[in-house]
């Protein structure tokens, strides 16, 4: 008579502690990276009033089985559901990471000062200190650490992911060393055919970042079809300052913008007599040592003599007399005309380059022969301080062509896949995290640099956790063991998605369910003690 009403009360222990559960997994419904569990039943201790007997062949008797009686019920298991996701929330913060699993459960790991554990709840922040670290607790994220010399992810012991330490507040500048000019050049273009030149800017940066513009001029050669010439005029700072020294000698110039040939060429020119004579009277030109000579007129670039154009460099001889000039190729040498021996002495370097055209198709056939050429600012001796690059810059994409008489050539930085186009010093402007777990930061000069990268720990029984509060879980004995490395997340397809968390995994209709079959078990046990207590009513009775 007794044992009914133990059994009850067991049954009625282990219905209340499923009741717990139930009632912690609905208060839980909205807990980030909540994991539901469920209590499993088994049956206790049974009294064997009678143990079973086999069959006897011998009188014919049958086997009988055991009598037994059972002892109540309690709890074998609460079984936690980790493997199921909790559907997503979208917040749209870029340290909120949901994890999503293709084959095995992930965790991410935390560290609370002491020990590692292991948290679904993917809800971060960056705190005082720059370190990743949970929303709620402020136990720093663990991953692994960018290398230093290759500036990859280096896959060691976890770490705190230090995110906004000081060196990664800023990122290094870059000095340009490519540059590029394209577009179309057009012959009839006014401020190609001018003196001046049309004027181009280039901007550029140095070792340290700082901004600068190199201006150039395209200019036109005059009675000569497809051939133009490119001139560096001047280099600017930030502020519009010219940093050239003054009074550069054409030898400087070349050296830093030239054409690198120079020498050659003007050593073609040497001991040809070319001499012209001023009639200071008129102030006629003629070519030749008298006004016996042919007569030169002035076309808005040189004298000529409808033939030949020739540009003024110096004067030389007695009162003036012998003028040294040069045709107008190359421009700006500088020439002197010997009246003892009667030759005509180029010196100096072109400072300049010849820009050439096909005149069937005006496609580019070469800047002095070559696709580009090189601001030599690191060569050139110029800037003693060593902040500069060479600068290599391509003209190859430039056509010579009809384009209503303006010209749309530009100078820009970097080639085409904007390799070498040189940075400022950059500012941390904003933190993203990918798929993989990997941290960047982009700055203001266009870098993004990968910070680090977060870790994930996976278990053989996932299952097997055991939960420590806050979100969080600790290894057991049954769970597997965590290697202190961690793995990849992408390794077996899975991912994390930023700007979204992972919600409880808690389904409010199998709760309930629950919860009706808990209460009616409840009830029937309660009945089985009240029943019983009326037998036993009945048997007190029976002395009356």
């Amino acid at each position: 008579m007794m044992r009914s009403m133990y059994s009850a009360v067991s049954g009625l222990k282990t219905h209340q502690t499923r009741m717990d559960v139930i009632g912690n997994n609905i208060a839980n419904v909205n807990t980030v990276g909540f994991k539901s569990s469920n209590v499993i039943f088994q049956d206790i201790l049974y009294q064997t009033t009678s143990g079973a007997s086999g069959a006897n062949a011998a009188t014919g008797v049958g086997g009988v089985n055991a009598k037994q009686i059972g002892l109540g019920v309690n709890m074998a298991a609460t079984n936690i559901n980790i493997t199921g996701a909790g559907a997503a929330e979208t917040t749209g913060l870029p340290f909120d990471i949901r994890l999503t699993d293709a084959s095995t459960t992930h965790f991410f790991i935390v560290n609370n000062g002491s020990e590692n554990l292991f948290t679904r709840s993917g809800s971060f922040y960056v705190d005082g200190a720059g370190n990743l670290a949970m929303t709620s607790t402020g136990y720093t994220v663990m991953g692994w650490q960018v290398d230093p010399v290759t500036g990859q992810i280096r896959k060691d012991t976890v770490s705190p992911l230090q995110i906004m330490k000081t060196e990664n507040l800023t990122s290094p500048p870059e000095p340009t060393t490519l540059g590029r000019c394209g577009g179309i050049i057009d012959k009839n273009d006014p401020d190609v055919l001018n003196a001046d030149g049309m004027m181009k800017n280039f901007n550029f940066y140095d070792k340290l970042g700082y901004a600068y513009t190199a201006r150039f001029s395209i200019k036109k050669v005059p009675g000569v079809d497809g051939q133009f010439t490119v001139e560096l005029k001047d280099i600017l700072d930030s502020n519009g300052n010219s940093i050239l020294p003054e009074n550069m000698t054409p030898a400087q110039r070349a050296s830093l913008f030239g054409n690198e040939q120079a020498d050659a060429m003007l050593g073609q020119y040497t001991a040809v007599r070319e001499g012209f004579y001023k009639d200071p009277a008129t102030g006629t030109v003629y070519k030749g040592d008298s006004a016996q000579g042919t007569a030169l007129t002035f076309n808005g670039t040189g004298f000529t003599d409808g033939t030949d154009t020739y540009t003024l460099k110096e004067v030389f001889g007695v009162d003036d007399q012998y003028i040294s000039m040069l045709t107008a190729t190359p421009p700006t040498a500088t020439a002197t005309y010997d009246p003892a021996n009667g030759t005509l002495e180029l010196r100096g370097q072109v400072v300049n380059y010849g820009l050439t055209f096909s005149t069937a198709d005006g496609t580019f056939t070469g800047i002095n022969g070559m696709d580009s050429v090189s601001l030599n600012l690191a060569e050139s001796g110029l800037f003693p301080e060593g902040n500069f690059e060479n600068i290599s810059i391509d003209f190859s994409t430039m056509r010579n062509a009809d384009n209503g008489g303006k010209t749309t050539a530009s100078m820009t930085a970097g080639d085409a896949k904007e390799a070498g186009k040189g940075k400022k010093l950059g500012a941390l402007i904003g933190l993203s995290v990918d798929n993989n777990g990997k941290i960047f930061g982009t700055y203001d000069n266009g870098n993004d640099v990968l910070l680090g990268q977060i870790a994930v720990a996976q278990f053989s029984n996932a299952s097997g956790l055991e939960k420590a509060g806050e979100n969080c879980y600790t290894t057991t004995l049954n769970s597997g063991e965590f290697d202190g490395i961690g793995v990849e997340i992408q390794a077996d397809g899975s991912k994390m998605t930023s700007g979204e968390l992972e919600m409880s995994n808690v389904d409010l209709s199998t709760e309930f369910t629950y919860m009706i079959t808990t209460q009616r078990g409840f009830q029937a046990n309660s009945r089985v003690i009240t029943t019983s207590d009326t037998l036993l009513e009945e048997l007190v009775n029976l002395k009356r």
